[in-house]
């Protein structure tokens, strides 16, 4: 199988798709690896690591995609990238669906199967290809050092002679795999750290990273996680007891990161303005949920707000792509334990085993259709039987 890598044009993407190690390991499946030139230089893999590696470096995207079985990408195919690829090709991706349902419409055009990689189950054998779990675990992390950054002050506790400097409080909101990794980055930096979440089982794992959780612990609480592990609606009732809980904190805290997105939804908001109004000069808001809206009514996309009131709001939107090494390290082995299910054992041709309910969860396209369940189109109902 012939598999093209190419350099990323999105704008601040500094990723690629395939790693110097990864693609040692995919020629040793018996692939072929070809890459445009440069496609790995803003993550710090100049092309002789490739070449030492075994791939075939090519001066243009189009080179590259010339007879190419499966295309390895972080963010979705430019039209001129989709329009050179064959028809049956594969495209596997970060696709971003959800906010651009007309590249699902042209993929199913171009007659490819595309893979989303952000639609790969949360099993337990698909840990190893959990893309959204790899980067947002670096996002978190990144979080809390662009919030040190940010903060004019440490944030460790320190004693000198000239006096004692306090710890930062920081409030991660969320304990996901980033608000997770963000706990424990402050923790590490010394922070006085707390974190809400609506699931109890968040409790243990809050204060096993040195954390405190903040939480109305009630009876609507004991009951809010299902079987699966995911969160339960709450009643309006906790919901305003909760809300009052995080303002009356939130007004304290020097340092807030907030975690919160739902696929498909426009972003929860969890930081009002009355609570930016309530917190100190010089406190930092580090809003990860910036590309869906900001988990803060006053995040700007890509930039860095200033309030009247001297609260400065980060909206940053591709957090991994500010760590390009290990962010594109660990979404190259994300791809290449994903291999296999799209080859043929024997073969070694593109060959994706559409009965594995992890292809099944993330393909979206396939024969010039869209198959993913939530983007094709309805079937029309079916005809009542003849009295």
């Amino acid at each position: 199988m012939r598999i093209a890598v190419l350099k990323e044009r999105a704008a601040g993407e500094t990723r690629v798709a395939v790693s110097p190690d990864s693609a040692k390991k995919i020629i040793g499946l018996g692939h072929d690896v070809v890459i445009e030139s440069g496609a790995g230089t803003a993550s710090s893999f100049p092309d002789s690591q490739f070449t030492a590696a075994g791939a075939t470096i090519v001066a243009s995207a189009k080179d590259a995609l010339a007879g190419a079985d499966l295309l390895l990408k972080v963010r979705a195919p430019q039209p001129d990238e989709l329009a050179a690829l064959r028809k049956g090709a594969g495209v596997v991706a970060l696709l971003n669906p959800y906010s651009d349902k007309a590249l699902v419409d042209s993929l199913a055009g171009q007659g490819v199967a595309a893979l989303a990689m952000e639609f790969v189950p949360r099993i337990t054998r698909a840990q190893a290809m959990d893309a959204l779990s790899s980067q947002s675990n670096l996002a978190g992390y990144r979080a809390v050092i662009e919030a040190a950054t940010l903060y004019g002050r440490g944030f460790p506790m320190m004693m000198t002679a000239a006096g004692t400097v306090a710890a930062a409080k920081c409030f991660i909101m969320g304990a996901g795999v980033a608000g997770l990794q963000a706990i424990a980055t402050a923790r590490r930096l010394g922070a006085v750290v707390t974190a809400p979440d609506v699931r109890p089982a968040a409790k243990e794992q809050v204060a096993s990273l040195g954390a405190k959780f903040i939480a109305v612990e009630d009876d609507e609480f004991k009951q809010a996680e299902t079987a699966a592990g995911y969160a339960k609606a709450m009643s309006a009732e906790y919901q305003a007891k909760q809300a009052a809980l995080v303002a009356e904190h939130i007004a304290k805290q020097d340092v807030v990161i907030t975690t919160a997105l739902i696929p498909g939804r426009a972003a929860p908001v969890r930081v009002t303005a009355a609570m930016v109004a309530s917190m100190k000069p010089g406190s930092v808001i580090v809003d990860l949920a910036a590309a869906q809206g900001g988990n803060c009514p006053l995040t700007k996309p890509d930039e860095v707000v200033h309030t009247d009131n001297g609260v400065t709001i980060a909206g940053f939107t591709n957090l991994p792509a500010r760590l390009p090494a290990d962010s594109s390290s660990l979404y190259a082995k994300n791809l290449l334990n994903l291999l296999p299910l799209l080859t043929d054992k024997e073969t070694k041709g593109f060959a994706p085993h559409w009965d594995d309910e992890i292809i099944k969860g993330a393909m979206l396209t396939r024969d010039g259709a869209v198959i993913h369940p939530t983007f094709a189109p309805p079937q029309p109902a079916a005809a009542a039987p003849p009295a």
